[in-house]
């Protein structure tokens, strides 16, 4: 199945490289192109591609304002966005992750993280630039408002996968530290994410640092 990529940019010759290196990716296909973010929410919603790529500093509407039009939480059917910036300390990028963005890259982050974070959005997943994971959500967990407990206890297992998540571990090496199985991982991380109302992986470690439950 060929993953449907909606991609939005300012500038022309950032669209024309990453369009070039997505088209090149086996199983995924660009089939929409914007040069801002008003446009990137029209052909979002005439497309229904399966991902949408968005820059962050766009005219008309930022990334921000683009993302929450598309996958905010007040969006019936949402489309995972992973958004991208040259700032990898950027409150832009934070405000993109509230936003309902599902992960973000930088624009130098290669090939290869470009079409992990496509795929893994397409999944369902997420995944965050490893460069700047943990250095950019904990720069603001100081200034954000404590989350909400979590509507039940978290069990030591599930604190233990959450603490790793947070720390930037794909589910594959949270089971080999723990010593788990991909599936129980998977359980795990379904039932943090039931107990702390929060939506996917970028979600759940933004809570995560906020609560101050950093660490492996």
């Amino acid at each position: 199945m060929t993953i449907r990529v909606l991609l939005a940019d300012d500038q022309e010759i950032v669209r024309t490289g990453l369009r070039t290196i997505l088209d090149a990716q086996d199983g995924i296909s660009v089939v929409a192109v914007a040069s801002d973010g008003g446009e990137a929410v029209r052909l979002a919603r005439a497309h229904r591609p399966d991902v949408c790529l968005l820059d962050l500093r766009m005219p008309v509407l930022d990334g921000v304002a683009a993302t929450r039009e598309i996958a905010g939480p007040g969006v019936a059917d949402p489309i995972p966005v992973v958004v991208i910036t040259t700032f990898d300390l950027d409150e832009h990028v934070h405000a993109a992750l509230r936003a309902g963005a599902r992960g973000f890259l930088l624009k130098d982050a290669g090939p290869d993280l470009l079409a992990q974070a496509v795929r893994a959005a397409a999944a369902g997943d997420a995944l965050i630039d490893p460069t700047v994971t943990v250095r950019l959500l904990a720069h603001f967990a100081d200034s954000a408002p404590r989350p909400p407990a979590p509507a039940e206890p978290l069990t030591d297992r599930e604190e233990a996968v959450l603490r790793r998540v947070a720390a930037g571990r794909t589910n594959g090496e949270v089971a080999a530290e723990l010593h788990l199985s991909l599936s129980t991982v998977k359980t795990h991380l379904g039932a943090v994410l039931a107990k702390t109302g929060t939506r996917n992986r970028v979600e759940v470690a933004r809570w995560a640092i906020e609560s101050g439950l950093t660490g492996s």
